[in-house]
């Protein structure tokens, strides 16, 4: 156990420490004010303070975690060997910098509470990240901290044994539409058939038609071939289906169609289900609600996770309002548009609420890549070498990689063509032996 000596015991100071020593290094840690307590611990011990107490193992702390509410914060991003680390201390600290602060900041979405742009969907942008612009976004810093954090406790305590970490993935796939043409309805049909017609799209109509024939598979029907590699892997994916109301923004399938009940159910066989929480619930908390008891009664089984539609957070309200509903997990928190880490880490932690100060149930997730990012990329190649870059980046301090693949992006259609691939190089990225 990690002992920690400091003047005042904050909540925000012991989720920061809880999330570089018991989930990231997995070593238990508790904290004391009392000075004889921490002299007299015989294990592994640090003093987080403005000055250290004697010779001890010294972190020199920043303000941040001993105050509470949001202030103007001057950041100044600094080299730390291969990455970058901010909230510089001094020559007495055994760190260079306070990386328990900046692991708050970032976990907590700090910045994103500050004045800054939306996009068109109300998402905060990566380009307004402090990572983006400070050029860190593709690395784990916060997992980095804490390797550089062990070694300097490795070389101060020696038989200390710490406990392995082991480097794994979650698979998300998205379901925003289950199917392109099929059991779309009468009127959704004739409208899609007219839009092929004058839009000239004869390649599109026939193949609509071929679908709801049954003489070919739906392209977004990609479901049996999930399921194939789902049942070829001990890794549960999680696969979120929309369920909302058709709107603007959500085009699903309808969920009181049998057909659709029954692909949920099918699925949910071989794989997690999660509900993909539609564009207009998350701004109407009774919707989300219906929306969440109709995915209950449809898998027979408590829903402990979701992710939003559009990938968009309002925070803290969606937080709050999913620890409302006794949703554990959420799988949202990441860029659409860039690969990499919006929180700073790969590894699962909790929501802090920088409003109520205080660390909640729910366990954010956050996502490294989207297949839509991928699609930047010119060739199958470039795309392949970025996902890699990706990857390793995350067996590096063995994490948790999280990307996410739409069910449309396993289709033949050659907007996604070699995806199957890209997806099959994350699961091959673990060794199951």
């Amino acid at each position: 156990m990690l002992l920690v000596y400091t003047h005042k015991i904050t909540p925000r100071l012991i989720y920061a420490f809880k999330h570089i020593s018991l989930r990231i290094l997995n070593v238990p840690v508790s904290f004391t004010t009392t000075v004889e307590d921490f002299i007299a611990h015989d294990s592994m011990k640090i003093s987080y303070a403005k000055q250290p107490l004697s010779n001890e193992l010294f972190v020199r702390s920043n303000e941040l975690l001993f105050e509470q509410g949001l202030s103007d914060l001057d950041i100044n991003v600094q080299d730390w060997g291969s990455t970058k680390c901010f909230f510089s201390t001094s020559e007495k600290s055994s760190l260079p910098f306070d990386i328990f602060a900046a692991t708050f900041y970032l976990l907590s979405r700090y910045e994103e509470y500050l004045p800054h742009v939306n996009d068109a969907y109300g998402r905060f942008l990566a380009t307004e990240s402090l990572a983006f612009n400070k050029g860190f976004l593709h690395q784990p810093v916060v997992d980095i901290w804490a390797y550089k954090f062990k070694e300097i406790l490795q070389a101060q305590f020696p038989n200390f044994e710490f406990p392995v970490r082991t480097y794994n993935i979650q698979p998300v796939i998205d379901v925003p539409m289950a199917f392109y043409f099929k059991d779309k309805g009468l009127m959704r049909t004739i409208g899609g058939t007219l839009n092929d017609l004058f839009s000239l799209q004869i390649k599109r109509l026939y193949q609509r038609y071929q679908s709801l024939a049954g003489v070919k598979r739906d392209p977004y029907d990609t479901f049996k071939w999930i399921v194939t590699k789902q049942k070829k892997t001990s890794t549960k994916f999680i696969v979120f289906f929309l369920i909302g109301e058709y709107s603007t923004y959500d085009k699903n399938i309808n969920i009181n169609k049998k057909k659709f009940v029954s692909l949920i159910k099918s699925v949910g066989d071989y794989c997690k289900i999660g509900l993909k929480v539609s564009y207009l619930a998350l701004e109407d908390f009774s919707m989300l609600k219906k929306e969440k008891l109709k995915m209950e009664a449809t898998t027979n089984y408590p829903l402990e996770a979701s992710r939003n539609s559009f990938s968009k957070l309002n925070l803290p309200e969606t937080y709050r309002n999913l620890i409302e509903l006794e949703i554990k997990q959420d799988f949202t928190m990441g860029y659409i548009n860039h690969m990499g880490f919006r929180a700073g880490t790969c590894t699962p932690f909790q929501f802090y609420d920088l409003d109520f100060e205080v660390q909640t149930p729910l366990q954010i997730n956050p996502f490294h890549c989207v297949d839509y990012a991928l699609l930047k990329r010119q060739s199958l190649l470039d795309k392949k070498e970025d996902l890699q870059r990706l990857i390793e980046s995350v067996k590096g301090v063995n994490g948790t990689f999280t990307p996410v693949f739409h069910n449309y992006a396993f289709s033949n259609l050659d907007r996604w063509k070699g995806f199957k691939e890209l997806f099959q190089q994350v699961l091959d990225s673990v060794d199951e032996k």
